[in-house]
């Protein structure tokens, strides 16, 4: 497997098309600027990977090995462990990936917006992610159309209504200049291609003759390749990454925050995107794999935290093991962020019932009142929320690398 460029997996071609500029924006530009629009501009073509075969470097293997024991190893602490972790770096890895795209928003605020009391746009759009991250998890095997779109609309569904539901049905660049596609990085290609490449897509992530870890990188690149819609192609592609991990075993129980290990160096990841479409496949896969390796450990630490907040809990505030109180206690780790309508809802308990254990927890410290955008009172744990704010942190420094 020491073979490992364009001689074993198609690198993307081009071709030159016309590019129809509306008359409106000529009338707008410079000279030079209607000359560069009225010339075709490059879109990419590629070539079908449903039956390629990958190859990379016994290096690559080697640390493809390392990083599968650590996501099998982590997947299983996380499903042991007394707080529910896995709803935990689930949000956290939604948080990571949408970052990765600039939409930023703090622990307190994505809570805030999970019970549908923030007006931040940014915090909206996470929450909107962290669905489409538990609908993907729920979705059966094997992707396809379907699950991809169900994704995408779950993702984009109530900030951009109308581009959702389809794939494109025109051109989308990256990089370059917002009139056209001439200048552009990339250009993924054109939208009567999309559905094929789709299909040879999805044809490719059913395989289960390449090992998990590669595949999974390899099926959101290709995705990212694609790029099927106008907008959200890399929060959908990377919860892809995680639907391919779940189904190829890796994250039987937990999801595993790659993102979060993306952001220490998106330059690389971005690159390794490039190189990908050149016919290099090894870069991405190195890339996942350290991404896998940097997000375990800061889950783990993440872990470590949570599991200190609640023994600290639990020893300060006696409370008996099934009271609402207790059970409320335990909620808090998920959802930091509460208020006695969304809690009556989730735990399904009387409104009475729900006010006298927020109380009971406030009283105790563990809650903090705190303002909301809506004129309804809401409570939030500023311990939880201070270790959710820890691990973006760490997760976003960029890593120095080795001398």
């Amino acid at each position: 497997m020491d073979n490992h460029r364009a001689d074993f997996w198609p690198a993307v071609t081009y071709h030159e098309f016309p590019w129809r500029a509306d008359g409106r924006i000529l009338e707008m530009v410079s000279h030079r600027q209607r000359q560069i629009l009225s010339q075709p501009y490059r879109a990419s073509i590629l070539k079908p990977i449903a039956d390629a075969i990958p190859r990379w470097s016994g290096e690559t293997q080697a640390l493809l090995d390392d990083a599968t024991a650590n996501l099998i190893r982590f997947d299983m602490e996380m499903a042991n462990t007394p707080v529910p972790m896995p709803a935990i770096l689930l949000r956290t890895e939604s948080a990571s990936s949408s970052q990765i795209e600039q939409l930023t928003t703090s622990a307190r605020q994505l809570a805030m917006a999970t019970i549908g009391v923030s007006d931040k746009q940014n915090a909206m759009l996470v929450a909107a992610n962290v669905r489409a991250m538990q609908l993907a998890l729920k979705i059966p095997p094997p992707l396809n159309d379907n699950a991809v779109l169900q994704i995408h609309s779950t993702l984009l569904g109530q900030s951009q209504p109308d581009i959702v539901g389809r794939y494109r049905t025109q051109p989308v660049w990256i990089g370059g200049s917002n009139l056209s596609p001439h200048n552009a990085e990339f250009v993924p290609p054109q939208s009567a291609e999309v559905p094929k490449a789709m299909a040879d897509l999805t044809a490719f992530a059913s395989r289960n003759d390449i090992q998990p870890l590669a595949h999974a990188a390899l099926v959101h690149a290709q995705f990212e390749t694609i790029h099927p819609f106008e907008d959200g192609n890399g929060r959908t592609g990377r919860v892809i990454l995680q639907t391919i991990l779940r189904e190829r075993g890796l994250s039987e129980h937990s999801t595993i925050p790659i993102s979060a290990g993306l952001l220490a160096d998106t330059d690389a990841y971005f690159q390794a995107l490039t190189s990908f479409r050149d016919g290099d496949i090894q870069p991405i896969i190195e890339c996942v794999c350290l991404a896998s390796n940097a997000s375990v450990l800061n889950g783990r630490l993440l872990a470590q935290d949570i599991d200190l907040v609640r023994r600290r809990w639990i020893e300060e505030v006696p409370v008996r093991q099934a009271s609402a109180s207790r059970i409320l206690m335990e909620y808090l780790f998920a959802q930091p962020v509460v208020n006695v309508e969304w809690l009556t809802q989730a735990l399904e308990i009387p409104e009475r019932t729900a006010r006298h254990a927020i109380g009971k927890l406030a009283d105790a410290g563990l809650l903090v009142e705190t303002s909301a955008a809506r004129r309804n009172r809401v409570w939030q744990a500023p311990e939880v929320l201070s270790a959710m704010d820890a691990f973006a942190s760490r997760a976003g420094r960029r890593r120095i690398p080795s001398s």
